[in-house]
């Protein structure tokens, strides 16, 4: 099966950086935060004091084992994310378009592309036609909402064996969009940008066996290979690096 090699974390007709005026987008997507209840502690008449066991709470995603981490603001001071200290990133890492922005990317300590960040870019797209899709998981990111419209993290798939993606290839991809959740059975190609000033902007990739490394994956199809990459260290400290993204300062 023939899978997808390239870089850059989105699918899109259009994808120019260029300055100018974006436009702002739809309304906001409610978020929801857990509780928990404290535990309480009883004494009995003997004295003996017995703690409660710890009250489990809820989160929608898994946090990666305890390292050490750094922030990393780009060049233009716009944006600062969290990665892991053994990671690099260049910046720029790319010819920057007129008016400025921020160009990065993030690499493994084996040298390996994990994510690109891009802003100022201009970014345009036409679905005209839809192909199965997953969503393997998502996560609003309020940090980044822009006129009321809040981006989320998501991991996503196009295609699959029986009815392959754009350009016959199955897609998988992590990154932030503002685009809504795909409803029924199919989806449009994978455009994972958000709103950000000037125009719009892109922190994510697509997944690439070359550079995600999956373990006892390899003989695996593509997707298959992209759900397993969910349970690596790696993958749970890119979306966590991807989910850190802020305004800087």
């Amino acid at each position: 099966m023939k899978t997808f090699r390239g870089l850059l974390p989105v699918l899109v007709l259009a994808a120019v950086a260029v300055a100018g005026c974006g436009q702002q987008a739809s309304p906001p997507v409610a978020t929801a935060t857990a509780s928990a209840s404290v535990p309480v502690t009883t004494v009995p008449p003997d004295g003996t004091v017995t703690p409660p066991a710890p009250t489990p709470t809820s989160t929608s995603m898994t946090t990666s084992p305890a390292k050490s981490w750094t922030t990393f603001t780009t060049a233009d001071g716009q944006l600062a994310f969290d990665h892991p200290a053994g990671w690099s990133v260049r910046d720029p890492a790319g010819e920057l378009p007129e008016g400025g922005g921020a160009f990065a990317e993030v690499t493994n300590e084996a040298g390996k592309p994990l994510a690109t960040l891009r802003t100022n870019m201009a970014t345009g797209s036409t679905c005209t036609e839809k192909y199965p899709f997953t969503e393997f998981e998502s996560q609003q990111l309020p940090a980044l909402a822009q006129a009321g419209t809040v981006p989320r993290f998501v991991f996503e798939t196009r295609g699959n064996s029986s009815a392959p993606g754009p350009a016959n290839t199955p897609a998988a991809a992590y990154g932030i969009t503002v685009s809504a959740a795909p409803t029924g059975d199919l989806a449009c190609p994978i455009f994972q940008f958000f709103t950000w000033p000037p125009t719009a902007a892109m922190f994510g990739a697509f997944y690439n066996p070359d550079n995600n490394a999956t373990p006892g994956a390899e003989n695996l199809p593509y997707l298959e290979q992209a759900r397993k990459y969910m349970d690596t260290t790696e993958y749970q400290d890119i979306r966590r690096m991807i989910t850190s993204l802020r305004p800087a300062g």
